[in-house]
């Protein structure tokens, strides 16, 4: 496989890895180590690490090495606030012009963060996470819109799902959100679609906030 080719999914990798928590703030990120975890040369993994490092979603330490960037107060809120202006309107647009197969998708992703959840598999369930605010933005139909969203690399700031499995009220009151929206969608419940919407969005500051 080609340089960039492995470059790229070591990139990948890790920055999805990352905007799910499942890479939790302040863990370090060994060469060697990730390496070995996604089969690919150090060369590969030390462009991962520049790209991510160019796109703050880590840091370097005072004596070397990669480290998962810490979100403070600050970042939180403001996350929220991107995160509320980008996701609001994007519901605004695809309520409008929602598909029937979108509407499954959505009800699909939904059913495998509920099963993610029930099997233990709690990294799923955070990637699930994201992939849902992801096809929302989507959904949304504006090509513009999605770039800015995935430029943004907004992670996940329910934290608490990426630090440890104890919190089972957020993973069920994800759930329930998640699901409250996609019904304010199938209503055509602008809303309520964002109503539940940013109910979810303001726990999860909260959250974050519980855990600094």
């Amino acid at each position: 496989m080609k340089e960039d080719s492995l470059s790229n999914r070591a990139y990948t990798e890790l920055r999805k890895k990352i905007l799910s928590n499942q890479l939790t703030s302040g863990t370090r990120l060994k060469e060697d180590e990730w390496s070995k975890k996604l089969d690919v040369n150090r060369m590969a993994i030390r462009e991962a690490l520049t790209r991510l490092l160019g796109e703050q979603l880590i840091v370097q330490g005072e004596k070397g090495g990669f480290f998962v960037k810490t979100l403070t107060l600050e970042d939180s809120h403001k996350i929220r606030e991107l995160r509320e202006i980008l996701e609001i309107g994007a519901l605004r647009l695809l309520i409008q012009k929602v598909t029937a197969e979108q509407v499954a998708e959505l009800d699909r992703i939904c059913d495998d963060f509920t099963s993610m959840v029930e099997r233990g598999y709690f990294g799923g369930a955070c990637e699930a996470d994201v992939k849902f605010h992801e096809t929302l933005i989507e959904c949304a139909g504006n090509e513009k819109l999605v770039d800015l969203y995935q430029a943004s690399n907004i992670p996940l700031f329910h934290q608490k799902l990426g630090k440890t499995q104890t919190h089972m009220d957020d993973y069920e009151l994800t759930d329930q959100e998640h699901r409250e929206i996609v019904a304010g969608i199938k209503e055509g419940d602008v809303k309520r679609a964002e109503e539940a919407l940013l109910k979810h969005l303001i726990r999860g500051e909260v959250a974050s906030i519980d855990l600094t």
